[in-house]
């Protein structure tokens, strides 16, 4: 494996970003990972890492580059759950500043990035508010997207006119979501929403609820954490990208 901390350049500045690759000299499919909101950190890194083991070029963008570096939150605020409230109050004006404008803008140059060291077609996995920036992305270059995974996702149907699931119609990705059971970021009621959406927009997709699973359920340095989940969040995301990407197995 060859990984390291790179930076990309955008219209509004430059990303850090974490970069992981397999070390043979040849190009991979790409794959663009979207943080959650406790940003670019040691647990990323290792998602990254994993994905990059099967065969894949991983880019992992800090997307709040434009008010600071990564790391975001110290590890040990992210790890004490009575730090929660303090954290949202910090994260949440970063995440109102990512408009849909910003994150297509950002997108695009985290796409040319992974095509310059990987190959095109790519693919976008996104977890908590990075599903809702993984579909903006696929929706904004649906020619540059072959698949999309949303995995504990919020936000991605909400009363705004530009609530991502109206926009259902312009994706051409093959979808897999991966809600958490009892998300109060994504209700039964708007799960059924969004699949009624992409059913009427004739897009291939699987969504499914993971039972007993908290928001956040993938990511093992916050309470949320399951490993049940996890790692079938990763079995899922393993069999999206060899059905869309066409990249043999490689590691357990």
């Amino acid at each position: 494996m060859s990984a390291s901390m790179i930076d990309v350049a955008t219209r509004d500045g430059s990303a850090d970003a974490y970069l992981s690759t397999p070390d043979d000299g040849e190009r991979h499919p790409g794959v663009l990972l979207i943080m959650d909101a406790f940003g670019l950190r040691s647990q990323i890194e290792g998602m990254a890492d994993r994905i990059a083991e099967r065969g894949f070029a991983v880019l992992a963008p800090n997307v709040f580059y434009r008010d600071a570096r990564s790391p975001i939150i110290p590890p040990e605020e992210l790890a004490d759950p009575e730090h929660r409230g303090a954290l949202f109050e910090r994260i949440g004006p970063m995440m109102r500043e990512l408009t849909p404008e910003r994150i297509a803008s950002d997108g695009a140059a985290y796409l040319d990035k992974l095509e310059e060291v990987g190959r095109g077609p790519v693919a976008i996995t996104g977890y908590c508010m990075g599903a809702r920036l993984g579909w903006r992305i696929a929706t904004a270059y649906p020619q540059r997207v072959a698949a999309l995974a949303g995995f504990h996702g919020g936000g991605l149907v909400t009363d705004d006119p530009d609530s991502p699931h109206l926009s259902a119609g312009e994706l051409t990705a093959e979808l897999y979501l991966g809600h958490a059971d009892n998300d109060p970021s994504m209700s039964p009621e708007q799960i059924a929403i969004l699949e009624r959406a992409l059913t009427e927009a004739g897009v291939t997709y699987i969504s499914e609820v993971f039972k007993d699973a908290a928001h956040g359920y993938t990511m093992a340095d916050t309470p949320a954490y399951q490993q049940e989940g996890a790692e079938r969040h990763f079995r899922e995301l393993f069999a999206l990208l060899e059905r869309t990407l066409g990249v043999a197995s490689r590691a357990g």
